[in-house]
């Protein structure tokens, strides 16, 4: 049996309460059942876990994968879905699956060698490259860009009012503005819309491969934001900011502008979304990157 990280434990407890504190008690019992249907041997690490998931590494013989079992409302059948569209381009490769679950049988990669090993202009381009290689034929059935930004639109004033007015209402107008005239802009690609330099591993079939897709239906440059807000605090000003964003829009042969409305409106939306769950760094970082790119507009 397992040992569930205590860190991981409490953060799902903190988020989803009871409901939390039940899914975390099973996923023991949960590995186990799964370890006999798959046909696969627990290796003597610890647990690994993200937010949302937790992570076993796993053996079938002497093939070395991951077992992912993900909280229940995540987007994991969707994930499960993408990844068998992408077929291992750009992303770790997906052995098996039981979505209703929310259990993924993964190509196993070095989870100690992520994009945030390396000097942040050298992962940058690397991961602007990637948006483009994941920026493929959708198939149907795909959440909708378009979707995410009507949900952000319709709810950045009232959130902003809600914490008592933290962003600038310029900026919140900027951003409300994007998520109106973006929703459908640009190329409609299939996309991975969590791709940060954490969710880049090293790997033995190809250098880098994302993993943690949260696909989407939509404009490649919705997927630039957080490669500039993820590592905000390695860059020394503003004309660094600047200079981030053309790199990894010049990697991924993206729409300069375009880039530029999404970067606006997710890091708006990531600052509301930190401090309401109590978050002070991420937040910070957003009001770096929108004081560079929003003083001289």
């Amino acid at each position: 049996m397992i040992t569930v990280p205590e860190a991981f434990a409490q953060w799902r407890s903190r988020v989803d309460g009871e409901a939390g504190r039940l899914w975390v008690r099973s996923l023991p019992a949960q590995v186990q059942q799964l370890t006999r249907r798959w046909d696969l041997t627990v290796d003597d690490a610890a647990p690994l876990h993200g937010g949302l998931s937790l992570v076993v590494l796993v053996h079938r013989g002497t093939q070395p994968l991951v077992l992912r079992l993900a909280w229940p409302e995540s987007t994991n059948a969707q994930e499960a879905f993408a990844l068998r569209a992408w077929q291992g381009r750009g992303v770790v490769s997906l052995i098996d699956a039981e979505p209703g679950s929310g259990a993924l049988l993964l190509e196993r990669l070095d989870h100690t060698r992520s994009l945030h090993t390396l000097p942040l202009w050298e992962a940058a381009e690397i991961a602007g490259r990637l948006i483009r290689t994941l920026a493929v034929d959708p198939p149907p059935g795909l959440a909708t860009l378009r979707e995410v930004a009507d949900g952000i639109r319709d709810g950045l004033t009232r959130r902003q009012r809600a914490l008592g007015d933290p962003v600038p209402a310029a900026w919140v107008d900027a951003a409300t503005r994007n998520a109106r005239e973006l929703a459908g802009a640009g190329e409609q690609r299939m996309i991975h819309a969590d791709l940060h330099y954490g969710n880049v591993l090293a790997g033995t079939r190809l250098p880098w491969l994302a993993v943690d897709p949260r696909p989407l239906l939509g404009a490649p440059e919705y997927a630039v934001p957080e490669l500039i807000w993820n590592r905000a605090d390695d860059l020394q000003s503003a004309t660094d900011v600047h200079r981030l964003l053309q790199l990894i829009v010049q990697a991924g042969r993206l729409d300069a502008e375009l880039a530029h409305g999404w970067v606006i409106t997710r890091c708006v939306d990531y600052w509301l979304w930190g401090l309401e769950r109590g978050l002070t760094i991420d937040p910070a970082r957003c009001e770096r990157v929108l004081s560079a790119l929003l003083s001289n507009r």
